[in-house]
Formats: structure tokens, sequence, C-alpha cells
């Protein structure tokens, strides 16, 4: 028998993917300081390890804990599931911050990049597993970007080779951005809230100062929203709605994840990619 971590009736349980650096952990810092019972995800150890020190320390009880998985890999991210599954009985909410813009190896092995992997396949794979701990109270925050361009199918397929790192990057988070709005609309009433938000333009992460050179503008700009839109009751009746933090408001992302039938594709295609 699993042993079931109990959870407190007041806290928030809530998973960030990517919380070992950047929004991600500036995020779970947060968290952690208010109380709640942050789950932590990385692929490294010692990162996750540093990571969840640095938020227990921010924290006045023992809320915080670490769980390792590589989201390149379908096989790690069910295993994450399970695990997760196994530890606590319910998950209030869950961020999918983890994303990759620049890497030298953007293929993975079966030709898929690595980017439509990590930032759109991934979320949407661990977001379905875990509905039932979400339940209908629940809410799922997706990062998206302002950087958003129209998803080509073979390349989310993985028939179209690597793509430069933008075009991918940019694909990866319209993508998001789609099926955030397909499932939201599709779960209807009777599911967890689901948002899509672009944090922030070039914020102070290493995949900015990676990607494009430059230090970037404060973490913490994207860090509150993902708070605020994870706990502040006023956005409770805004799922599938897309939130751009570069303007402080919902608005309309690119007009492809406007359009229904090309949103169902793109989910459609993304279900295609899990079953085989």
């Amino acid at each position: 028998m699993p042993c079931i971590m109990k959870e407190s009736t007041m806290n928030k349980t809530i998973l960030i993917t990517g919380s070992t650096d950047g929004i991600g952990l500036e995020t779970a810092k947060l968290l952690a300081h208010q109380g709640h019972n942050v789950l932590l995800h990385g692929r490294n150890p010692d990162k996750l390890r540093e990571s969840k020190n640095i938020a227990l320390a921010l924290s006045s009880e023992e809320n915080v804990n670490g769980y390792i998985a590589d989201l390149a890999n379908m096989d790690n991210v069910r295993t994450l599931v399970q695990n997760i599954t196994d530890n606590h009985s319910k998950l209030d909410v869950l961020i999918n911050n983890a994303g990759i813009y620049k890497t030298s190896h953007p293929l993975t092995a079966d030709g898929q990049d690595i980017r439509f992997v990590v930032n759109t396949i991934a979320p949407y794979l661990l977001t379905k597993l875990l509905l039932p701990l979400l339940g209908q109270s629940g809410r799922i925050i997706n990062l998206s970007s302002a950087a958003q361009s129209p998803v080509d199918l073979n390349a989310l397929s993985g028939k179209a080779g690597a793509l430069d790192d933008m075009s991918a990057y940019a694909q990866s988070k319209i993508a998001i951005t789609m099926w955030s709005r397909h499932l939201a609309h599709t779960l209807g009433d009777n599911a967890p809230l689901i948002i899509p938000v672009n944090p922030g333009s070039l914020l102070a992460s290493k995949m900015v100062k990676e990607g494009f050179g430059v230090e970037g503008n404060d973490l913490s700009i994207g860090a509150k929203i993902l708070v605020r839109l994870s706990l502040d009751e006023e956005f409770a009746n805004k799922t599938g709605q897309y939130f751009d933090n570069d303007k402080g408001r919902f608005g309309n992302p690119h007009p492809d994840a406007m359009d229904d039938e090309k949103c169902a594709q793109v989910t459609k295609m993304i279900e295609t990619i899990i079953n085989l």
C-alpha cells in the first residue's frame, strides 16, 4: 500500500514542472513561503535537492517535496504521475512550466523536435493523467509565450526534422495554448480550470540568457502571475482563456489558437503521438 501524505485542508498542493531554476523556482519559493505544499520537479537530482533546500528555507514547515523525471521521455512522465499518485491523494494545481528553447540535441531518438516534446506533448500527457487527482476544483496553468507561430503538423509529429530554435519554440508555445483551449472546452464545467499564460517576455531565466544573450527582466514578474492564477478567486471562471502578462490582462493569442478546428487538429495529433 502506498503511503498517502496528509494534505492541509487550508493550503494547496501544487506541482510545478521545471522548478529547479528560473520562473519555476521563483514560483515555488513564493508558494512555499505562503505555506502551500509544493511539489518540485526536475531532471537533475543535485539541482532538485538544492532547490528543495532553498524552498524549505522559506517555509515554516516541511511542505516541499521533489520528483525526478525527464519530460522528453513519455515513460518518465507516466512514472512521475504514478509517484505523485502514490504520495498524494489530491492535487490542487498543476503548473506546466518546464520548457526548452535552445539545445545542441534538438531531436529525440525517434526524430521528434524536443521543443515540441517537452513544451507541448509532455504537459498534455501529464495533464490528462493527473485529471483524477485535480478533480473539478483543480487548476492547470500552462506556460505559453508571446512567441507564437502557426503549427506545422508534420513538425509536431516528427516528420520535418529539426527546426530552428525560434520556430520550434514559437510553434510549441502556440500548440500548448491551442490544446489548453480545446481541452477546456471539451471537458466543460466538470473539470479543472485550464489557463494558458504568457508570464512575461524575456524574463531573466537561464533559457533567456542562453537563448538570447540578455540578462532579462525580473523573474518575479512571471512568478507572481503564476501564483495569482493558481490561487486567486478572480480567475475561477476563466477556463480556456489566454492571459498575457505583458499586457496584464486576458486577451487573444495568435489567431490560430482562436480557431476551434485548428485547435482540435493539434490536440488530435498530440493524442496520436502519445498513443504511438
